[in-house]
């Protein structure tokens, strides 16, 4: 079988020897395009146009060149470029670098967001817990009188720590409730621009939800902890 490019009258230029997947080139946000290789030997010599022709003997030369050792070799830059010498001395290595770096190079853009996206979830982090932790300290600040009472009826520490504690999660369950279906909903929305892993990875929610529950337990842990220390008589003195 045979095909051609540019027109109908080169459809027979070049012969059909294998078949590869699809796979996306170098932009992996693209679409699937057509593809065809050929060595640099099938030149073809038919094109009658002359910009055709140049266009032809323009394109075919080495751009790159993909080396694959069957084990682990030292110095393998040094003996590319020696060898390639041997070939040919007008070869020119511009650039010698691994096959796995040049894949990650069509994903610096995304690893970058991905990235600031890191950081801006610590940072809303951090802020959650600055604000629970704010919430919970007016909290404890307004129910002192209520807290002074408690434990002049004999409520113990442990269960004046509990009940802050308690309320704090709470508020990190309303949240959770609210948040969620909406990242479930986000990650769907998102699917077509993630790689290599789901909208809705199980595990990652679950280290979310844990991520959260420490934070919580640790912003509500203090103002519990003060609430606990209140003097009930010094207290009721002040009311």
């Amino acid at each position: 079988m045979h095909f051609g490019a540019e027109s109908p009258q080169y459809s027979g230029a070049f012969e059909i020897v294998g078949v590869f997947a699809e796979f996306k080139m170098t932009n992996p946000r693209e679409e699937v395009e057509p593809l065809f290789f050929r060595p640099l030997t099938q030149q073809f010599y038919g094109f009658k146009e002359p910009d055709l022709d140049a266009g032809e003997k323009s394109s075919m030369f080495v751009n790159f060149i993909i080396l694959d050792f069957t084990r682990p070799t030292k110095d393998a830059e040094a003996l590319a470029r020696s060898t390639l010498a041997a070939i040919d001395p007008n070869l020119t290595v511009i650039r010698f670098n691994s096959y796995d770096s040049e894949v990650a190079g069509n994903f610096n853009q995304d690893r970058l967001i991905a990235r600031l996206t890191s950081l801006f979830g610590i940072l809303a982090l951090i802020l959650a817990s600055v604000g629970l932790y704010g919430v919970m300290s007016y909290s404890v600040a307004r129910r002192t009188s209520e807290i002074g009472i408690r434990m002049a009826l004999g409520a113990a520490r442990s269960g004046v720590v509990a009940m802050v504690l308690r309320g704090a999660l709470w508020q990190i369950l309303t949240g959770l409730t609210i948040g969620v279906p909406a990242a479930l909903f986000a990650g769907h929305l998102m699917a077509s621009l993630l790689y290599g892993v789901r909208g809705y990875d199980p595990m990652a929610f679950v280290g979310v939800i844990l991520l959260l529950a420490i934070s919580a337990t640790v912003a509500g842990l203090i103002p519990a902890r003060r609430a606990a220390s209140i003097d009930p008589m010094q207290t009721l003195r002040s009311e």
